[in-house]
Protein backbone atom coordinates (compact mmCIF):
# COMPACT_ATOMS: atom_id res chain seq x y z
CA UNK A 1 0.00 0.00 0.00
CA UNK A 2 1.30 3.39 -0.85
CA UNK A 3 0.22 5.77 1.71
CA UNK A 4 -0.86 9.02 0.58
CA UNK A 5 1.00 11.41 3.46
CA UNK A 6 4.32 11.21 4.19
CA UNK A 7 4.77 12.37 7.49
CA UNK A 8 1.82 13.64 9.79
CA UNK A 9 2.24 17.62 8.72
CA UNK A 10 1.54 16.61 4.93
CA UNK A 11 -1.55 14.91 6.23
CA UNK A 12 -2.48 17.95 8.96
CA UNK A 13 -2.19 20.42 5.72
CA UNK A 14 -4.78 18.07 4.11
CA UNK A 15 -7.23 17.59 6.76
CA UNK A 16 -9.00 18.90 9.40
CA UNK A 17 -8.79 17.47 12.93
CA UNK A 18 -12.01 16.52 14.87
CA UNK A 19 -13.70 16.58 10.97
CA UNK A 20 -11.47 14.00 9.33
CA UNK A 21 -9.20 12.45 12.18
CA UNK A 22 -8.65 12.59 15.76
CA UNK A 23 -6.46 12.10 18.18
CA UNK A 24 -6.99 10.13 21.19
CA UNK A 25 -4.60 9.77 24.26
CA UNK A 26 -4.20 9.24 28.04
CA UNK A 27 -1.42 10.15 29.68
CA UNK A 28 -1.19 8.55 33.25
CA UNK A 29 2.55 8.43 33.73
CA UNK A 30 3.11 5.35 33.20
CA UNK A 31 6.37 3.70 32.07
CA UNK A 32 4.46 1.37 29.50
CA UNK A 33 2.10 2.98 26.79
CA UNK A 34 0.16 1.00 24.75
CA UNK A 35 -0.78 2.83 21.00
CA UNK A 36 -2.99 2.18 17.89
CA UNK A 37 -1.54 4.77 15.26
CA UNK A 38 -4.08 3.28 12.50
CA UNK A 39 -6.85 3.25 14.56
CA UNK A 40 -10.50 4.35 13.12
CA UNK A 41 -11.16 3.68 9.80
CA UNK A 42 -7.65 2.61 9.20
CA UNK A 43 -7.65 -0.36 10.61
CA UNK A 44 -10.71 -1.01 12.34
CA UNK A 45 -10.96 -2.13 16.54
CA UNK A 46 -7.44 -1.35 16.46
CA UNK A 47 -7.67 1.55 19.33
CA UNK A 48 -10.40 0.30 21.11
CA UNK A 49 -8.11 -3.13 21.80
CA UNK A 50 -5.63 -0.83 22.19
CA UNK A 51 -7.56 1.02 24.63
CA UNK A 52 -8.98 -2.15 26.50
CA UNK A 53 -5.18 -3.42 27.33
CA UNK A 54 -4.28 -0.19 28.40
CA UNK A 55 -7.39 0.29 31.12
CA UNK A 56 -7.75 2.68 33.46
CA UNK A 57 -3.65 2.56 34.20
CA UNK A 58 -1.92 2.41 31.24
CA UNK A 59 -0.88 5.16 29.04
CA UNK A 60 -2.65 5.02 25.80
CA UNK A 61 -2.55 7.21 22.79
CA UNK A 62 -5.08 6.40 19.06
CA UNK A 63 -4.92 8.21 16.03
CA UNK A 64 -8.40 8.10 14.31
CA UNK A 65 -9.45 8.12 10.95
CA UNK A 66 -12.77 9.43 11.30
CA UNK A 67 -14.22 8.75 7.66
CA UNK A 68 -14.95 5.43 5.80
CA UNK A 69 -12.04 5.50 2.50
CA UNK A 70 -9.37 3.60 1.34
CA UNK A 71 -7.13 2.54 4.02
CA UNK A 72 -4.32 4.36 2.89
CA UNK A 73 -6.07 7.83 3.20
CA UNK A 74 -5.00 8.87 6.46
CA UNK A 75 -2.57 5.73 6.97
CA UNK A 76 0.96 6.68 7.63
CA UNK A 77 3.42 3.24 7.34
CA UNK A 78 4.85 3.38 10.96
CA UNK A 79 8.32 3.90 10.53
CA UNK A 80 7.24 7.66 9.37
CA UNK A 81 4.94 8.41 11.73
CA UNK A 82 5.29 10.99 13.43
CA UNK A 83 2.21 12.45 14.92
CA UNK A 84 4.17 15.21 18.06
CA UNK A 85 1.83 14.01 20.78
CA UNK A 86 2.24 10.20 19.67
CA UNK A 87 6.07 10.89 19.87
CA UNK A 88 6.35 12.92 22.98
CA UNK A 89 4.35 9.95 24.73
CA UNK A 90 6.18 7.10 23.70
CA UNK A 91 9.51 9.24 23.98
CA UNK A 92 8.82 9.13 27.92
CA UNK A 93 7.88 5.74 28.14
CA UNK A 94 10.22 2.94 28.27
CA UNK A 95 8.20 0.41 26.59
CA UNK A 96 5.00 1.05 23.63
CA UNK A 97 2.97 -1.75 22.52
CA UNK A 98 1.24 -1.22 18.92
CA UNK A 99 -1.85 -2.48 17.96
CA UNK A 100 -2.33 -2.96 14.50
CA UNK A 101 -5.00 -4.36 11.87
CA UNK A 102 -3.83 -6.40 9.13
CA UNK A 103 -6.30 -8.42 6.45
CA UNK A 104 -7.41 -11.70 6.59
CA UNK A 105 -4.92 -14.56 5.33
CA UNK A 106 -6.57 -17.44 6.81
CA UNK A 107 -4.86 -17.60 9.75
CA UNK A 108 -6.21 -16.19 13.42
CA UNK A 109 -2.62 -15.74 14.83
CA UNK A 110 -1.32 -12.73 16.39
CA UNK A 111 1.85 -11.36 14.13
CA UNK A 112 4.55 -10.77 16.93
CA UNK A 113 7.24 -7.81 15.61
CA UNK A 114 9.33 -5.14 16.93
CA UNK A 115 12.71 -4.23 18.72
CA UNK A 116 11.81 -5.63 22.33
CA UNK A 117 11.87 -9.33 21.71
CA UNK A 118 11.87 -10.15 25.32
CA UNK A 119 8.75 -9.24 25.85
CA UNK A 120 7.55 -9.82 22.32
CA UNK A 121 8.27 -13.16 23.32
CA UNK A 122 6.53 -12.69 26.91
CA UNK A 123 3.58 -11.52 25.03
CA UNK A 124 3.42 -14.30 22.08
CA UNK A 125 3.51 -17.34 25.34
CA UNK A 126 0.98 -15.58 27.59
CA UNK A 127 -1.64 -15.35 24.26
CA UNK A 128 -0.92 -19.08 23.61
CA UNK A 129 -1.50 -19.49 26.94
CA UNK A 130 -4.57 -17.92 26.92
CA UNK A 131 -5.72 -19.90 23.83
CA UNK A 132 -4.90 -17.64 21.08
CA UNK A 133 -2.04 -18.20 17.81
CA UNK A 134 1.11 -16.16 18.05
CA UNK A 135 3.97 -16.01 15.84
CA UNK A 136 6.91 -13.89 15.11
CA UNK A 137 5.95 -11.67 11.98
CA UNK A 138 8.27 -12.05 8.97
CA UNK A 139 6.13 -9.89 6.72
CA UNK A 140 5.88 -6.81 8.66
CA UNK A 141 8.42 -6.98 11.28
CA UNK A 142 8.44 -3.49 13.16
CA UNK A 143 11.84 -3.79 13.54
CA UNK A 144 13.09 -0.07 12.17
CA UNK A 145 14.70 2.50 14.52
CA UNK A 146 11.91 5.39 13.60
CA UNK A 147 8.51 2.41 13.92
CA UNK A 148 6.71 4.63 16.37
CA UNK A 149 6.50 1.52 18.74
CA UNK A 150 10.36 1.87 18.71
CA UNK A 151 10.70 5.12 19.74
CA UNK A 152 10.72 4.70 23.42
CA UNK A 153 13.63 5.70 26.13
CA UNK A 154 15.20 2.04 25.52
CA UNK A 155 14.63 2.41 21.70
CA UNK A 156 12.24 -0.27 21.67
CA UNK A 157 8.97 -1.53 21.85
CA UNK A 158 6.24 -4.61 20.41
CA UNK A 159 4.53 -4.70 17.28
CA UNK A 160 1.15 -6.86 17.13
CA UNK A 161 -0.50 -7.10 14.03
CA UNK A 162 -4.01 -8.83 14.22
CA UNK A 163 -5.92 -10.09 11.50
CA UNK A 164 -9.64 -8.54 10.97
CA UNK A 165 -11.67 -11.92 12.15
CA UNK A 166 -9.62 -11.72 15.32
CA UNK A 167 -10.49 -7.99 15.94
CA UNK A 168 -13.95 -8.57 15.00
CA UNK A 169 -14.14 -11.86 17.19
CA UNK A 170 -12.76 -9.37 20.26
CA UNK A 171 -14.76 -6.59 19.77
CA UNK A 172 -18.13 -9.35 19.88
CA UNK A 173 -16.67 -11.39 22.33
CA UNK A 174 -16.19 -9.70 25.53
CA UNK A 175 -14.92 -12.54 27.30
CA UNK A 176 -12.23 -13.27 24.45
CA UNK A 177 -11.70 -9.49 24.65
CA UNK A 178 -10.79 -9.62 28.28
CA UNK A 179 -8.37 -12.63 28.39
CA UNK A 180 -6.78 -11.43 25.22
CA UNK A 181 -5.84 -8.21 26.84
CA UNK A 182 -5.04 -9.74 30.15
CA UNK A 183 -2.56 -11.76 28.53
CA UNK A 184 -0.95 -9.04 27.33
CA UNK A 185 -1.08 -7.15 30.40
CA UNK A 186 0.51 -10.32 32.09
CA UNK A 187 3.85 -10.05 29.81
CA UNK A 188 3.72 -6.67 29.95
CA UNK A 189 3.53 -6.68 34.16
CA UNK A 190 5.82 -9.76 34.37
CA UNK A 191 8.52 -8.00 32.08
Amino acid sequence: MVDRYKNFADLADATQQDVDYCIRSADRGTPVVIIAPHGGSIEPETSQIAEAIAGNDLSFYAFEALKAGAQGDFHITSHRFDEPNAVKLVGRSTTAVAIHGRKDDGSDAVWLGGRATVLQDAIGAALRSAGFAAELNTSLPGVHETNICNRTLAGEGVQLELPLSLRRRLMAESGDLAKFCMAVRKAIQSG
